[in-house]
């Protein structure tokens, strides 16, 4: 399937203060075709804005049939343009990720939504996925029902409540008060998701994923949870990884985002009727 590339600037405006967001498009095009359909897909970057791995990501789930859009996350501190794969890249990237309020984050995404349902080449069924920072966007724009599947990608600090600006990590079960934070809000969640980790993520340790699949669950969510042996933060990062890309992993996990947006993006399974499942216990 062929990819047509651009971009769309849109306007946003939290408590006030009006910016300017681009939106990365990956738009699948079939020729003799000009008006079929596809699924949208709202892709969440890492720290690093859209690189350009971020962008090869973005092809090849376009290239199966999605039309993808990738917000650039710091349009409140500086231009769309990638931050480097270095010190000073990384240090600013994680600077702006705890100075970005969760009110700008979600007004974001609902932007991109608003984007892909305007297209009226989109079916009007929506995806999102992500890695890093952008696994967690991904998880947190999925509080929008108009989101009805979600692949995350090493999703870092839903655990310790630490997106946006925070006086100090919190990895309790229950939380504070009236929390705004994403894991405390699972239970808002109304469409599939697919959380995938590493074993050997720093960023998100052994408690921390237990403290997200017990949350999700105790939340009802519908949910799948894939941890890979040997698997290290950012291994889907086909650029500056620091060693730990590992192709073979990827393409496994982009396996599980084909089947669950293919199931249920692609496929017009009608409204769920909320009957509980009878399984029966056989061998």
């Amino acid at each position: 399937m062929h990819i047509k590339e651009s971009y769309v600037d849109v306007q946003t405006n939290v408590e006030g203060k009006e910016t300017s967001m681009r939106i990365f498009v990956f738009h699948p095009t079939i020729p003799q075709y000009p008006n079929a359909k596809f699924p949208g897909v709202a892709l969440f970057s890492e720290i690093y804005q859209v690189t350009g791995p971020v962008e090869r990501f973005g092809r090849q789930i376009a290239g199966h049939g999605y039309i993808v859009a990738a917000p650039s996350s710091y349009h409140d501190f500086t231009g769309p343009e990638a931050l480097a794969y270095d010190v000073p890249g990384t240090d600013q990237g994680n600077e702006w990720k705890i100075t970005k309020t969760l009110q700008s984050y979600d007004e974001d995404s609902r932007k991109t939504v608003d984007y892909l349902l305007s297209l009226p080449t989109c079916s009007g069924r929506i995806g999102a996925t992500g890695m890093c920072l952008g696994g967690h966007l991904s998880v947190r724009a999925s509080l929008d029902p108009r989101i009805s599947a979600t692949v995350a990608f090493f999703a870092t600090d839903i655990h310790s409540r630490t997106l946006g600006p925070y006086s100090a990590k919190d990895t309790s079960v229950e939380g504070p008060a009236n929390s705004n934070h994403t894991i405390d809000k699972f239970n808002e969640l109304k469409g599939e998701v697919a959380m995938i980790f590493g074993i050997k993520d720093t960023h998100v340790p052994d408690t921390g994923r237990d403290l997200i699949r017990r949350k999700l669950r105790d939340a009802g969510v519908v949910f799948s949870f894939y941890e890979f042996a040997w698997a290290q933060h950012a291994f889907i990062r086909d650029e500056l990884s620091k060693g730990r890309y590992d192709p073979a992993i990827t393409k496994v996990c982009f396996e599980v985002l084909l089947e669950l947006f293919g199931r249920v993006l692609k496929t017009d399974l009608g409204p769920k009727d909320g009957t509980p499942e009878k399984i029966e216990h056989v061998c």
